[in-house]
This record gives C-alpha cells, sequence and structure tokens, in this order.
C-alpha cells in the first residue's frame, strides 16, 4: 500500500507540473498571436486609409487570401486526410481490451490485410466470457466469426499482468494494440479519475514490455525539412526539450506528411511496437500517454523494478471509419451507456489519435 501511495504521489506531483506547463504554454501562445496580430495589422495599414477606401472589398480579398499568414492548425492538411494502418500481413498482433471484438473482426477484414494469418491475431478481453457477452449481446456472434477464421480468442486478460495469462506465456508480438483503454471506475473526482487511468496504462507498459518481439528500433520513415516560421522559433525551446526522447530523425506527424504514401514499422527483425489509442481532448489528453511512455515516474522502493522507458514513434490520427463494423464500446457495457447503446459522451469534439512506442535501450 505504501508503494502504491508513493506512486500515485508521484503521478499527482506530475499532474500538477503538466498544469502549470500548460499554463506557461497558454501564455506563450497568446504572446505568438499578438506577436503575430502586430505584424498583420502592420501589414494591412501600410497602404493608407485612402487605398483601403479606393480598393473596397478588393483589399479584404487580399489580405484574407496572402499566402505568408499562417495556417491555423485547423486547417492544416484539410482535403488531405491520410489514413494510417499500422499493421503489415506479416504482423503478429496482440489486441489489448476488446470490447465486442468488432475491432479484432474489422482487422481481419481489413483490405490492407487480406494475406494477414488469421492465426497471427491473438484478440483479448478483460472479462470473462458469460461477462462478455452479458456487456456486449452482439460480440457472441462476432467471437464466434473469429474463431471460424482461426482468430485466437482469450478472456479474463489483465493488461497490467499479461504474465499471468498462461496462454500468452514465452510468446512475444510485433504489434500490441489498445484501444480506447480506461479503468472503468466511474470515479466522478477528476484528479482521481486520472490518476486511476494513470496508473492503469503504467501497469500495461510495464507488463507488455516482457511480450514485445526483441531487435534494432524499427524505422518509420525519414523526416521531412520544411521552412521554419516564427511560430517555430519561438517554439524551439519546448522542441528541444522532447526531441531526446523521439526517434531523432526519423518522425514526422501526419499533419506535415500530408498525402505521403502509407507507411508502416518494418518488422523485418526489428523491435516489436506498441499502439494506444486515445481521445486527443479533455481529460484523457490529461493522461499524458506519452509522458508516461517516455518518462514514466521512478521506482518507490530500492526492491522495485524501474518502469521501462519507451521510444515514440510517431502519433497519428485514428478514423473509426476505417475500420469497417468497428463499434467502439464503453467498458461498462452497454446499458451504462449514453441512450442505453454503451457509446459515451465524454470528451466529444477533436479526433481520436494513436501514438506507437518502442522499448528504449537501458541506460
Amino acid at each position: 500500500m505504501a508503494k502504491k501511495g508513493k506512486l500515485k504521489s508521484a503521478l499527482t506531483s506530475q499532474q500538477s507540473r503538466l498544469k502549470n506547463n500548460a499554463k506557461a504554454k497558454a501564455q506563450e501562445a497568446l504572446h505568438v498571436e499578438s506577436r503575430r496580430n502586430q505584424k498583420q495589422s502592420g501589414s494591412a495599414s501600410t497602404s493608407g486609409s485612402n487605398k483601403n477606401k479606393k480598393t473596397g472589398n478588393n483589399a479584404t480579398s487580399r489580405i484574407s487570401g496572402n499566402k505568408s499568414l499562417p495556417t491555423p492548425l485547423s486547417e492544416k492538411g484539410k482535403g488531405k486526410r491520410r489514413s494510417t494502418v499500422p499493421f503489415q500481413e506479416t504482423d503478429r498482433i496482440l489486441l489489448i481490451g476488446e470490447g465486442n471484438f468488432s475491432f479484432a473482426r474489422a482487422l481481419i477484414l481489413h483490405s490492407s490485410l487480406r494475406h494477414l494469418p488469421a492465426v497471427n491475431l491473438t484478440a483479448t478481453a478483460y472479462d470473462s466470457e458469460e461477462e462478455c457477452f452479458e456487456k456486449y449481446p452482439e460480440a457472441r456472434e462476432i467471437v464466434q466469426g473469429l474463431k471460424e477464421r482461426g482468430v485466437e480468442v482469450l478472456f479474463n486478460v489483465d493488461a497490467t499482468a499479461l504474465e499471468k495469462c498462461k496462454a500468452l506465456k514465452g510468446r512475444r508480438w510485433n504489434r500490441v494494440a489498445w484501444n480506447f483503454p480506461h479503468a472503468g471506475k466511474g470515479i466522478t473526482d477528476q484528479d482521481r479519475n486520472i490518476l486511476s487511468n494513470q496508473l492503469l496504462l503504467l501497469g500495461f507498459l510495464r507488463s507488455v514490455s516482457q511480450f514485445l518481439v526483441q531487435g534494432p528500433i524499427p524505422k518509420v520513415h525519414t523526416k521531412r525539412k520544411r521552412k521554419k516560421t516564427d511560430d517555430d522559433m519561438d517554439s524551439d525551446n519546448e522542441v528541444a526539450e522532447s526531441d531526446h526522447d523521439e526517434l531523432e530523425g526519423d518522425y514526422v506527424s501526419d499533419e506535415e506528411m500530408g498525402t505521403m504514401s502509407k507507411d508502416v514499422p518494418t518488422n523485418n527483425g526489428t523491435r516489436g511496437t506498441v499502439l494506444i489509442t486515445l481521445r486527443n481532448v479533455a481529460p484523457y489528453t490529461e493522461w499524458d500517454v506519452p509522458k508516461l511512455a517516455k518518462n514514466p515516474p521512478p521506482p518507490q522502493t530500492v526492491s522495485a523494478k524501474p518502469n521501462p522507458r519507451y521510444i515514440q514513434l510517431r502519433s497519428f490520427a485514428f478514423y473509426r471509419s476505417d475500420w469497417e463494423g468497428y463499434e467502439h464500446r464503453m467498458t461498462k457495457g452497454e446499458k451504462h451507456g449514453a441512450h442505453g447503446k454503451g457509446t459515451g459522451t465524454t470528451g466529444q469534439g477533436g479526433e481520436d489519435r494513436t501514438w506507437e512506442f518502442c522499448l528504449k535501450d537501458p541506460e
């Protein structure tokens, strides 16, 4: 209990630091925006008031269409949606925390994975088989179909104690994916809720490290160089602080890549990766998955093993519509969901996002 209390204390301190950092970043963003507005205002006023009256709507049109103006983040890549399938047909894939197993079904039927052997896919659920079918009635038919195809389906698998599952012992996977993890404790206090889910993710990252294929760090793709903007210059210090935790020279977000061709980390002898998908809005952003993976709290006792450290390979938008028939379900099941459908309403808006990590070499 003392160990758990110390870990919670460490995570609480981390939350406090995150909130302070968020405030500082918000102030810096306001400063940058103010500078930007001043520049735009100065540029727009150089023509003089008389010229503005003469040109009328044409002047307004030129300003709004000025290519030199920075593009808002929300506009980047607009019309250039890029779907990412982070699996290969040669992968051995382990799915954690399946609800009604609809993602497992969507994966095995995906057009780009049509040659993936069904025996290469292992789909697991935390619930017992009976509990699963009671929570998600549609799961019975889905599971039956998966088994008929040759997919391995396992129940009673705790993501924080994978080593206790006899069927998983001694095995390793190229990809281990957990979509929308949640402790499901229904804690109304926001800080306690965040702590509960951070502890869940820390336990998973610690346990799954034993089940990843070993090898060199996978290479996703080469980073594209682009001209720096004023905003980039203002954020250099922030980037410099985090770059050493990522795969230097091999990572670029999908917003920068636009419509580049599909890329997946090669599994030709490279180490396995972990994929965690969450809503990229509050309160889920406060769980700070990248921080937990790359810089977890230190062990609180001398006898405790250190939490493994990971390298963030990339993050990308997760589009549920890319996975035909996939239906996200709440941890508590259908009867507890919004309007009885188990889909929930927390964290609406924004996007779903996947973070991909591989183990960092011991120091």
